[in-house]
């Protein structure tokens, strides 16, 4: 995990190095101790395989309180969320036309600890590339 801090202001955390992924994966967590929000920032590439109702990716994020215990962030806790099979869902991706784009939307909670998560639904044989970054913001201190 990478951080870039500028200071004081905001803080990036690298969550997410670029992989390419058949099965479901998980970010690094960011720590939001001495941060007010954070800006989650999921990076998708182009499928390898056919996207359909039954093969696709879901962004979603996640949040603790002691990095170790993860429970699906309310929709309410997300700037902007779409009809997933969990809450706090940012994307689903089911068609080609929806993939090489970066997913973007603030966590509002206030659990210490955020992350992202890359659910795959079917059989992706070839997978699909993602990467991630949660830039933490108004730092406290």
């Amino acid at each position: 995990m990478n951080q870039y801090k500028d200071g004081g202001n905001f803080s990036n955390v690298h969550a997410k190095a670029p992989i390419v992924i058949t099965a479901d994966a998980n970010s690094a967590s960011a720590d939001l101790l001495e941060y007010d929000g954070a800006l989650l920032m999921a990076n998708i590439g182009i499928t390898g395989d056919t996207l359909s109702g039954s093969v696709y990716l879901e962004i979603e994020a996640e949040h603790s309180d002691d990095n170790s215990t993860w429970v699906d962030c309310a929709d309410a806790d997300i700037s902007t969320t779409v009809t997933g099979t969990n809450t706090g869902t940012l994307a689903k991706i089911d068609d080609a036309a929806e993939d090489d784009v970066t997913v973007v939307a603030a966590y509002m909670g206030r659990e210490r600890y955020v992350r992202l998560v890359y659910n795959v639904t079917g059989t992706h044989t070839n997978g699909i590339e993602v990467a991630g970054d949660i830039l933490r913001f108004r730092a406290k201190y």
